[in-house]
């Protein structure tokens, strides 16, 4: 197996009240649009009884839509995906989330002897290798465990909003995933400074690596601080030269099969 460069990220101490600083910015209609996903929530709770999710990767938006489901009382359970790569922050605001508001989020992991032939066959750095290694190491720790996370379940919440990148930017309210289930993106009109004006009304907690310049957080190995002017996003899988820098979760079949053969080896649809 060739040796893999490993790129150093370096991430500075996080400044309490960073994010505030930089991203409160709230929209003229925001409690309009905070009315909005609220009754969105509960109609989604009422069509789908005991059988919607929200799947939460525990950043910002995330954050905000769990607030909501529980400051409103709405039925919806709360689950998320342990990579086995998540920076121990993240992990941390699990527990805080918990206490916070009482709950339960229920955690889904990809399977250990599967990473684990992975990484004997590629190494722990095949990402870097190339993107269709990064999109089967993906699709080994994300996609898999989705599958079991939304397993007898009609409808999923999710985080994604229009403004996040442009291969977002039409994202709509409601949508449906390649297995037919209701996909609700219930933030997609809400803006960056939207939603940090809601966690700090509210007291929402949130990843102390938002105040280090990391406004989108995924794998540890995969996410690095940005620079000022850049794209939101810019900080996932800097190394690879394709704009279209996902996962693979909110992806269709075609495009996460285009983006990676070997990804479509170990995933199965959705």
């Amino acid at each position: 197996m060739p040796e893999t460069p490993v790129p150093t990220i370096v991430i500075e101490p996080p400044v309490p009240g960073r994010a505030f600083s930089l991203y409160d910015d709230p929209s003229a209609d925001h409690d309009d649009r905070v009315q909005r996903s609220v009754q969105w929530l509960r109609d989604s709770a009422q069509q789908h009884p005991g059988r919607i999710v929200q799947a939460t990767s525990l950043g910002a938006e995330d954050m905000v839509l769990t607030d909501l489901i529980v400051r409103y009382g709405i039925p919806i359970d709360v689950a998320m995906i342990d990579t086995g790569r998540l920076h121990p922050e993240t992990l941390a605001l699990r527990a805080r989330a918990e206490a916070h508001w009482g709950i339960r989020i229920e955690v889904f992991a990809p399977e250990p002897e599967a990473v684990a032939a992975f990484e004997a066959e590629h190494g722990p750095h095949a990402m870097y290798r190339s993107p269709a290694l990064r999109h089967a190491c993906c699709g080994l720790r994300k996609l898999q465990p989705l599958q079991r996370l939304l397993a007898g379940r009609t409808a999923w919440v999710t985080g994604l909003r229009r403004e996040q990148s442009a291969q977002r930017a039409d994202v709509p309210i409601v949508t449906t995933d390649d297995a037919g289930r209701t996909k609700l993106n219930q933030l997609a009109e809400w803006s960056w400074g939207d939603v940090w004006h809601h966690i700090r009304r509210h007291g929402v907690p949130y990843n102390p690596l938002h105040d280090a310049f990391m406004p989108s957080i995924g794998c540890a190995p995969c996410t690095r601080p940005i620079a000022v002017g850049e794209d939101f996003r810019a900080g996932r899988w800097w190394w690879e030269d394709d704009h279209r820098r996902e996962c693979g979760l909110h992806l269709p079949s075609p495009a996460r099969h285009a983006a990676s053969p070997m990804a479509s080896t170990l995933v199965q649809p959705l």
